[in-house]
């Protein structure tokens, strides 16, 4: 398990930990029905398929069913409602209410947005996460996408000092951030190892002041570690290169508040029907 409290920006921790309720109507995933899996925001955890979602018109995600054993119950500080968070990792969803007649189940958990990650995988039962930053974000998550166990893809900003920043913050150097990819991955099928490697061989990370032809510190190379085996595992990989004579520019720093870039961004070149102009694979191992 990875624990991702460290890569949560405010206003997630805020519900996760503090138990705030997010505004009605405003989550991602009120009016939303995808088919996949919804998982625990802190930890990857699969805890609701989409199948089990209903519009309650509450305001929040509905779902009438959880998976088995994902779901903890306890009685809210109010000594009312019933609160319900992650099983593993006690992280705050939100509460669960029996007796409205939505369904035939006849129960509905209220689920803040904000607790949730969703991933188009109706199958998967944990997953796990990685950050990286490799250049423009654009061609990395174009071809992380495509890679065998990745779940989902999503660009932003981390490793800055500013809050909230914007693209143009990032891109003048007012925030300290560099474009990054968080990507959450089925760890039964893909290991953090084998996507370290192939960052490697997606983009050059021999290369000190951006990546090809965008330069500047918010083009670095980039790994954010979760934890002490993602960092030994990366520090591997680079040991592996420098025994091929590369000299890595990488850096290596903890994860931070990971701040989704605005949403013209995500999955620019699907959106586009362009292609990546400075990344592409180059076998390095």
């Amino acid at each position: 398990m990875i624990l991702k409290s460290s890569s949560l920006i405010p206003e997630v921790k805020k519900v996760i930990s503090d138990k705030a309720t997010e505004h009605p109507f405003t989550g991602h995933y009120n009016d939303f029905d995808e088919k996949g899996t919804y998982l625990c925001r802190q930890c990857g955890l699969a805890l609701f398929r989409s199948q089990t979602k209903f519009h309650s018109m509450c305001g929040w995600p509905s779902f009438d069913e959880e998976i088995k054993n994902s779901i903890e119950y306890k009685i809210d500080s109010d000594g009312i409602r019933t609160e319900i968070l992650c099983h593993r990792c006690h992280a705050h969803l939100g509460h669960a209410f029996q007796g409205e007649h939505y369904t035939v189940k006849n129960f509905r958990h209220c689920v803040n947005s904000v607790s949730l990650d969703f991933v188009k995988d109706l199958q998967v039962i944990d997953t796990e996460e990685a950050i990286f930053a490799a250049g423009c974000f654009w061609g990395v998550e174009a071809l992380f996408k495509k890679y065998p166990g990745v779940l989902k893809t999503e660009v932003g900003y981390t490793g800055g000092h500013k809050l909230n920043p914007t693209y143009e913050d990032v891109c003048q150097g007012k925030s300290g951030h560099l474009e990054a990819i968080r990507i959450i991955y089925d760890p039964i099928i893909v290991q953090f190892s084998v996507l370290v490697r192939y960052f490697f061989e997606i983009h050059d990370p021999t290369q000190k002041n951006g990546q090809g032809p965008d330069l500047g510190q918010q083009y670095e190379s980039a790994i954010f570690y979760y934890n002490d085996n993602q960092l030994l595992e990366a520090k591997e990989q680079i040991e592996l290169l420098k025994k091929k004579n590369y000299v890595i520019a990488t850096h290596l720093l903890l994860a931070s508040p990971f701040w989704p870039a605005e949403e013209y961004h995500q999955d620019y070149y699907g959106k586009s029907g362009k292609q990546p102009y400075c990344h592409f694979y180059k076998k390095r191992f």
